[in-house]
């Protein structure tokens, strides 16, 4: 994005050339940006070739490539709550687990069995808010304040859950009412269509005056900002469209990585920049199939481009294959993590509760089960994993898929309304086949047997509600 652009935008919202709010000696800001249905390659720092985003490029030689991050989960709310609560959708509200909510649900992750983030954070004196989409429970005993978020501006569930889709298909989308935005508990507006493309727009606004009015006061935060834009329907501000060669959902993402490039220019302007650690992520990997509800709804915005091809195998939806949790993960704080550093160790999601947890100079809470692991030293440059292996799990514990090192193993199982069973357990090597194409099973049957007898240990083990092996 251009310097000059970058000036004009942040001059608008009243943080002009000379503002020289210093930053006190005090615990470090965090802000985690967390994308929705961004592809592991949709990024030009990750290998695209239709999509530009110069300013998450930047922030990785800036900072550090993740390219082994997994989401902790294949589909949005399930993910969001590892991220909330460091741990895996299976275990949370007593085993219960949780899968997407819909509009018409009346479940969410329940703050009086679980402990989050902002819980633990808002003991250490940080401030912290979510603004953007939620997603872990729409009812106001879900929404962020119930869970120790200071201040929420957002949708409490994805944009393409509005009146826009009654004259669909799906019976679960024909009485559904426009989407809500909320500041703290109170609905402020019902969306209508031209709403959801100004969104993006009112989110980075909020972002922007957050972390000013923070810095004016001085206090450490916790910013949760949650993109909208790149999930179905892309739609972006007015001036914004036909800029990417990857359609309406290339415009989206390259509008994602504009916005993040304001943010981190107001992170300098306001002399926050050496104290604060952002991390990029995405909540999931790419939607790989067309809905006609969609399709009806938003037409271009909403229409997948099947011409578009991807490295890993399949996408959102699925953990079988590593499109569906393999995921851009990108961390940049300068003067701690080195400049242009790409780490290929499995990090999750789930990681990045604990890692901002500690720090916070937070404690971890020790009367559960936790998934997530610091990675502070590996951002400082350690060079040791914190996993040895990863899982893939359904929300409600069905297990996908076994990885350990280069080895990944697609495990059997029946099938459900989104996915495919697999009769036999199919085997590949990442190092030497990312794409997955070929099942080397017969090849090496010891490793088969050893990812199988894992996979089985790790079943049990989640069923048990205990600590999963290698992990």
């Amino acid at each position: 994005m251009k310097p000059a652009l970058i000036h004009s935008f942040l001059c608008g919202l009243g943080l002009s050339c000379a503002l020289t709010v210093s930053a006190q000696k005090q615990k470090p800001n965090i802000i985690h940006i967390i994308s929705d249905d961004v592809a592991w390659d949709d990024l030009s720092c990750f290998g695209s070739k239709d999509i530009r985003t110069p300013n998450l490029d930047r922030m990785a030689q800036e900072g550090m490539r993740f390219t082994s991050f997994y989401a902790p989960h294949s589909t949005s709310t399930p993910s969001r709550v590892a991220l909330l609560t460091g741990r895996f959708a299976p275990r949370i509200n007593e085993g219960k687990g949780l899968d997407v909510l819909f509009p018409h649900d009346t479940t969410g992750v329940d703050p009086e069995k679980e402990v989050s983030l902002a819980s633990l954070l808002k003991k250490e004196g940080y401030h912290t808010a979510v603004i953007g989409k939620w997603h872990t429970g729409h009812q106001k005993r879900y929404l962020p304040l119930a869970h120790g978020f200071d201040y929420y501006f957002g949708i409490p569930y994805p944009n393409d859950m509005g009146a826009e889709r009654r004259f669909g298909l799906t019976n679960i989308y024909r009485k559904l009412p426009p989407v809500p935005l909320f500041r703290n508990n109170e609905k402020i507006k019902e969306c209508n269509k031209y709403d959801l493309a100004e969104l993006p727009h009112w989110f980075l606004r909020e972002a922007i005056d957050y972390i000013a009015e923070r810095a004016q006061k001085g206090e450490p935060f916790y910013l949760h900002w949650s993109i909208i834009e790149t999930h179905t329907p892309w739609l972006v501000p007015l001036g914004f469209e036909g800029k990417s060669q990857a359609g309406a959902y290339g415009d989206a993402v390259e509008y994602n990585d504009y916005c993040i490039g304001i943010l981190l220019e107001a992170l300098k302007r306001l002399k926050l920049d050496e104290n604060t650690l952002v991390v990029y992520s995405s909540d999931n990997g790419q939607i790989t199939k067309n809905s006609i509800d969609l399709e009806m709804a938003f037409g271009k915005y909403a229409t997948l481009d099947t011409t578009r091809t991807h490295i890993l195998r399949e996408g959102k939806g699925q953990a079988r294959y590593e499109g569906g949790c393999r995921v851009p993960c990108i961390m940049r704080w300068p003067g701690v993590i080195s400049q242009g550093q790409e780490n290929n160790f499995i990090v999750t999601g789930a990681d990045l509760f604990t890692t901002f947890v500690h720090l916070a100079g937070a404690e971890i809470p020790q009367d559960r089960v936790m998934d997530g692991k610091d990675v502070l030293p590996i951002i400082k440059g350690n060079r040791k994993s914190v996993h040895e292996a990863f899982y893939g799990w359904t929300s409600n514990g069905t297990l996908m898929s076994v990885t350990k090192g280069k080895w990944k193993l697609a495990v059997p199982s029946k099938k459900t309304w989104s996915i495919a069973a697999l009769d036999e357990a199919q085997l590949f090597d990442l190092e030497k086949d990312i794409h997955e194409r070929n099942d080397i099973s017969k090849e090496h049957p010891n490793i088969v047997k050893e990812l199988t007898a894992l996979a089985e240990e790790a079943k049990k083990a989640m069923k048990e509600g205990k600590k999963l092996p290698l992990h």
